[in-house]
């Protein structure tokens, strides 16, 4: 992991389609100055991603400055759920811009009530507490703080231990990134949390065994006992995948939680607000979390995140003792409010369902083609993944999956660059709005690029 994309402008065969244009070398070669600077002033972790200097976006598409339209399969990852600035959020937002009101802390605001209003009634019975924050770790590093105070509240000071999962991830804030299974991301932390441990994640390939007491077994080989146990933070589906939990395991963990005291945290960042096919993806499993953890797709925009939850656990701290300073910012939750009404109005999370039936039988077929460096593919609603391995071995291909990703970006398909564990996965995440034409012809160029990085290799 850590490849960067090449910043040298390369010729590149022209395309001119309905959805994509490619008509100068990529980069641009004026893009590199823009591309250098970058480099000379953010740090070297802001690299990595393709070097498309973005000028402008609209719907399902991204363009430069000088001529070329790419066919986003990214979403600016996993945000623009009602698409790229539709003409309701960009208003939504010049409006409240226009009231003059921009910042207003905690002070209360009808914006922001309306909004807890909304979101409290998107979620399920019982859930109806609403906490506006920032971004998704801010997001799950509080939803952490909740379990484990609520915890401590209910079973004392031995009661504050945290379950993730290996391979999850949760943000890069530090209870957030430790309860997470990105072990390289955790490098930096000297002295690890021993109340925080990570359970496999039974993805059926990579981890084998997707029984619960693949779980159990876990936390009784690390001294966990149910009663020293606080929380449990999953992703509804583990974004590196992205790979989702058998039904009957994830049934099991919430009786499990029930029976014992644990919050049930579901971190929906990447996964709610439509992606899956359903509003949350939770709903797959037929279950109901005791937190929900929300961001990205909320806004289709602007920063905002939320945590929803059960009142007895959100109303544990006193006045001014649990705030952001930018919690509910005004203009972000105008383009809230505005993006989740487009959600439900363009019923853009049954578009998703439908074209995810489309999505993963092509996917497939990809895998069937190429089953020496493609080992495993996953596709729920519009997130799907195809992880690229070493040709005949079950071992993560960075380099390839890096190769299909600059094939595709310079035939005019926009990813972000590879994720997983060990960079090896191909991640799509399209706007909720694309139809089934570009769909399709998103999956044919995918096909092309593989086609030509394997026979590169």
């Amino acid at each position: 992991m850590g490849k960067e994309f090449s910043i040298i402008p390369t010729n590149v065969p022209k395309v001119e389609t309905k959805y994509r244009r490619i008509v100068t070398p990529i980069p641009h070669p004026d893009s590199v100055a823009t591309l250098e600077k970058l480099r000379t002033f953010e740090p070297i972790s802001m690299r990595g991603q393709p070097p498309i200097v973005w000028d402008r976006a609209e719907d399902i598409s991204v363009y430069d400055k000088y001529g070329n339209r790419w066919l986003d399969w990214s979403s600016g990852v996993l945000v623009t759920n009602a698409g790229h600035g539709p003409a309701e959020i960009r208003q939504a937002i010049i409006d409240q811009v226009n009231s003059g009101l921009l910042h207003n802390y905690v002070f209360p605001s009808e914006e922001r009530s309306q909004l807890a209003e909304m979101l409290a009634g998107l979620a399920p019975e019982g859930l109806k507490k609403v906490f506006l924050l920032t971004t998704g770790s801010e997001a799950t590093e509080c939803a952490i703080k909740l379990a484990r105070s609520w915890g401590i509240k209910q079973g004392g000071r031995s009661k504050i231990g945290i379950v993730g999962y290996e391979r999850g991830f949760h943000g890069r804030t530090l209870a957030s990134q430790q309860a997470g299974g990105m072990a390289g991301q955790k490098s930096w932390i000297v002295n690890e949390d021993p109340a925080i441990l990570n359970a496999p994640f039974p993805d059926g390939y990579w981890q084998g065994d997707t029984s619960f007491e693949s779980f159990l077994a876990t936390i009784a080989q690390r001294g966990f006992k149910p009663e020293n146990i606080a929380g449990v933070i999953m992703e509804s589906y583990q974004g590196v995948g992205p790979d989702f939990a058998p039904v009957e395991y994830m049934q099991r963990l919430r009786r499990w939680c029930t029976e014992n005291g644990v919050v049930l945290i579901m971190d929906e960042v990447q996964a709610g607000f439509g992606r899956t096919g359903k509003f949350w993806a939770f709903e797959h499993f037929g279950i109901t979390p005791d937190l929900i953890c929300c961001g990205k797709g909320i806004s289709s925009s602007l920063p905002l995140s939320a945590v929803i939850g059960r009142n007895e656990i959100m109303d544990q701290f006193p006045p001014g003792s649990m705030t952001s300073t930018h919690t509910g910012n005004p203009v972000s939750v105008a383009a809230a409010m505005a993006s989740v009404r487009k959600i439900l109005r363009d019923k853009l999370t049954e578009n998703a369902a439908r074209l995810g039936n489309i999505l993963l039988p092509e996917l497939q077929k990809l895998k069937a083609k190429y089953p020496k460096v493609i080992g495993h593919v996953s596709a729920t609603g519009l997130v799907g993944g195809l992880q690229i391995l070493v040709p005949g071995k079950k071992e993560p291909n960075h380099d390839l999956a890096h190769a299909i990703i600059e094939k595709c970006y310079q035939k005019g398909l926009l990813f972000f660059a590879p994720v997983g564990a060990w960079g090896q996965t191909v991640k799509i995440s399209p706007p909720l709005t694309i139809t089934e034409e570009a769909l399709r012809e998103g999956l044919a160029v995918l096909a092309e690029a593989i086609a030509e990085a394997v026979a590169a290799t």
